[in-house]
């Protein structure tokens, strides 16, 4: 574990996404008994540190969190918790009336008093102007921090560009960024040595590039959301056939690219079953030779950025 202001964030986070059930994006439904037996079996394996939103299902993934939360008592006490700030739906604001709103939202469903983590989400949706002047959406989200409601204040997107514009405000204790430190795209390296030379603690998110790294090419994953192309599909299919013949999944290897990295505090992984949290515990344990890595290196470095 590593600690800022005081949390442990655990180096492995559990992505709920896909427990809201979201088939617009991930192609597959989740039904709530489902989502509650991963949420559950997760935390009986360890895995306490949880990632959602208040627009994940339409809260539909906060309301089953806090379900099992509920039922451990006392707001899930030792679980670290982590949501976002969202518009209302079909809005697109999120000045700090809403902030505050769906801080409110978030807390009610899930069963808690505070959040551990809390973020302004997809903040590359609005003007950078407008969500930091005074009055705005960050001045909503370190409000609540300075009441005692939120433990660490961050954002969290996939627009790099636009979240080192945040990280310059020096106000951030959080930087999450998805599908952009992965083995098939290194472009948030740079933000990422500069997070932490500024104190500021990075998360990674999608370390399976959406699923790519993590499923058989027959099922047709699906990369950073969006159908990949056929070069890529053809890289993938080179790092399957190498990994298999140090009998690797490359779902290990995927992962641990990132919890390995000395300067990532925690890696969100998305999970749909249980069963999934067991090849999770799994994967992230599972010892990788280092000629594997070495081969990985020598044949990706120079297509990621």
């Amino acid at each position: 574990m590593s600690k800022l202001d005081g949390l442990s964030m655990p180096n492995i986070c559990l992505g709920t996404s896909p427990l809201g059930s979201m088939p617009d994006t991930y192609g597959y439904d989740v039904d709530e008994a489902r989502a509650v037996a991963t949420i559950r079996h997760a935390l009986d394996c360890g895995l306490t540190f949880i990632d959602t939103s208040n627009e994940y299902g339409d809260g539909e993934s906060e309301r089953r969190i806090g379900s099992v939360l509920r039922e451990l008592g006392a707001g899930g006490q030792g679980v670290v918790i982590a949501s976002k700030a969202d518009p209302a739906r079909a809005q697109r604001i999120l000045d700090g009336d809403r902030v505050r709103e769906s801080f409110a939202e978030s807390t009610a469903r899930l069963g808690v008093d505070r959040l551990d983590v809390y973020y302004l989400h997809d903040p590359e949706r609005f003007d950078f102007a407008d969500m930091v002047k005074p009055g705005s959406s960050l001045d909503a989200i370190r409000e609540l921090k300075a009441q005692g409601l939120v433990g660490l204040i961050g954002v969290a997107g996939g627009d790099v560009g636009e979240m080192r514009r945040y990280l310059d405000t020096g106000l951030m204790d959080v930087i999450l960024n998805h599908n952009h430190f992965t083995l098939l795209d290194r472009s948030a390296s740079p933000l990422i040595t500069d997070c932490v030379s500024a104190g500021v603690a990075f998360v990674n998110a999608a370390p399976y590039a959406s699923g790519i790294l993590a499923k058989p090419l027959a099922s047709s994953p699906r990369y950073g959301y969006r159908a990949p192309s056929p070069a890529l599909v053809a890289t993938v299919e080179w790092l399957h056939q190498t990994c298999g013949k140090f009998g690797v999944p490359l779902a290990a290897l995927a992962l641990q690219f990132s919890t390995r990295d000395p300067r990532i505090r925690s890696t969100v992984v998305g999970v749909s079953a249980p069963q999934r949290i067991d090849e999770l515990v799994r994967n992230a344990t599972l010892s990788i030779p280092p000629e594997l890595w070495e081969l990985v290196e020598d044949r990706l470095v120079a297509h990621t950025g």
